[in-house]
């Protein structure tokens, strides 16, 4: 079995895997992250004696966990990214947001700027020509505590979309420290880059890129999320 990530799908053309909470999805050469496991695990169950190709069509936030594809050659990551491109992925969440999320299921509209020089996005006037839209429908799935259990579809796909549209209603995501959190989640770390927030894509849904069959994946959340009262 690889390490540090579990295998959702996986064929000739493309792979699904669980992305643990912590890890980055990309990295420059000699920092760890799920590209460099992957690559390095299909070197060596296969015995590849050259480099190992892997497309990476969409990504998930380092404190995130969650299920997320990678291509296998060229024609499936062209394929694939495609279907990013045009809404065709069908992706959800789930969230943990701070406070009495109201109303149990609703559609959120914004506009939003990603910051130059920062890891950060904020929400814009939409007049500013910056800003770009994104829309997110949520449902409340569990009334925990001082929070809720959110299931989201996105239909774009900003830069912190989730942390910020949450946030911006005064409900960011526990452990959540760059948009306002001040409930940790998970296991502390002196180092604020590991520290984890309440957020997990949960499930995704895309074509084939060979066969167009349709593809659907699950990943089952991490021990931490029944640790915070969350029943899957």
């Amino acid at each position: 079995m690889p390490a540090g990530f579990d295998i959702l799908f996986e064929d000739s053309a493309c792979l699904v895997v669980n992305k643990p909470a912590g890890l980055l999805t990309q990295a420059p050469l000699g920092i760890d992250s799920l590209e460099f496991r992957i690559k390095t695990w299909l070197k060596e169950r296969d015995a590849k004696p050259g480099g190992v190709y892997l497309g990476v069509p969409h990504r998930i936030d380092r404190p995130a966990s969650g299920v997320i594809v990678f291509a296998k050659n060229v024609r499936a990551a062209r394929r694939i990214s495609e279907q990013f491109e045009g809404r065709l992925v069908e992706k959800t969440y789930w969230a943990i947001a701070e406070g009495n999320v109201q109303p149990d299921e609703a559609t959120w509209t914004d506009h939003l700027k990603k910051i130059d020089g920062e890891p950060r996005t904020i929400v814009v006037d939409e007049r500013d020509p910056d800003g770009r839209i994104a829309i997110l429908h949520y449902r409340v799935i569990q009334r925990l505590e001082n929070a809720a259990l959110l299931g989201i579809r996105l239909e774009t796909g900003r830069t912190h979309q989730i942390r910020v549209q949450c946030a911006s209603r005064g409900h960011p995501l526990l452990g959540d420290e760059l948009y306002g959190s001040r409930v940790p989640f998970g296991p502390w770390s002196d180092d604020e880059r590991e520290r984890l927030i309440a957020l997990h894509a949960r499930s995704l849904k895309f074509r084939h890129p060979m066969t167009r069959e349709s593809i659907e994946c699950l990943a089952p959340l991490p021990a931490m999320w029944g640790e915070a009262g969350v029943s899957e």
